[in-house]
């Protein structure tokens, strides 16, 4: 049985109906203002239904999730010639669906409970859309992310400056779906060059947009006591690039009209 609704606008909110629409002065456009790299999002998907959807993922995929897990490599001490010159590669452990293999397991059980077909939405486009601000690419990447005591992603910035089309930024859309027995997880962000800033990622519906690349960090999640089974963070991951600049008409996920009074917000 189908959880998952045919259209993630379906999810929303009135609150989020009006971010889709183009009618929330703070959300739309919200990544376009100057040093805005992330923002979070609350009261935007039904409580309700949020509660359906973490049900569902939690029936439907843990046992077809792959581990991701890159640890500390000794040779970041132990390679060490010059003191205070250390370098940290990216770090993380957590559990991942890529969801781009219609082969796959996790595929075939995202697919039974209607999670591909929402992630495929126009709407779950539409909404990345209108909170970046800029017109997105049609194809975008689907993963699924589920964090456990103990899970992290250690500090990295996410820029690509090998690929022609992610080099110069693109847009992350995180939905988490986290279970009861989590206590807390937490996104550290820079500001100004620092790590100063810090959000609750410990939510039941909440939605992050990212304008990568920039330096962040996932801390380790923890369970409340006793309750390390149960814990768990869901995350529904979109990637998306931004369309050229010359496009023909229909080839893109354009934003929506921005109100005067974002523009003056903004201004």
């Amino acid at each position: 049985m189908k959880t998952f609704p045919a259209q993630f606008a379906d999810l929303l909110t009135p609150r989020g109906r009006r971010i889709l629409e183009g009618r929330d002065n703070e959300a739309c456009s919200a990544l376009l203002k100057p040093g805005q790299r992330f923002v979070a999002l609350s009261g935007v998907i039904d409580a309700h239904k949020a509660a359906a959807c973490r049900d569902a993922l939690e029936a439907a995929l843990p046992d077809t999730l792959s581990p991701m897990e890159d640890p500390i490599p000794p040779e970041s001490i132990l390679g060490m010639t010059e003191n205070y010159e250390e370098l940290l590669p990216k770090t993380v452990r957590v559990r991942t669906a890529m969801l781009e293999s219609r082969r796959s397991r996790s595929y075939a059980a995202a697919e039974r409970v209607g999670l591909v077909e929402m992630m495929r939405s126009d709407s779950f486009a539409a909404f990345a859309a209108a909170v970046s601000g800029r017109p997105l690419r049609r194809k975008w990447g689907i993963q699924v992310l589920c964090y456990g005591p103990g899970d992290y992603a250690g500090p990295h910035n996410d820029h690509h400056p090998e690929d022609e089309e992610a080099r110069d930024g693109y847009v992350d859309m995180h939905l988490t779906f986290a279970t009861p027995a989590v206590a807390h997880q937490w996104l550290i962000y820079s500001k100004q060059g620092h790590f100063s800033e810090m959000k609750s990622v410990n939510t039941l519906g909440g939605i992050t947009v990212y304008r990568l690349p920039f330096w962040h960090y996932t801390t380790p999640l923890m369970a409340r006591p006793g309750r390390d089974e149960d814990a768990r963070r869901w995350v529904l991951l979109g990637t998306f690039l931004d369309a050229p600049a010359q496009r023909r008409k229909g080839t893109a996920v354009e934003p929506p009209p921005v109100s005067a009074a974002s523009v003056l917000l903004r201004r």
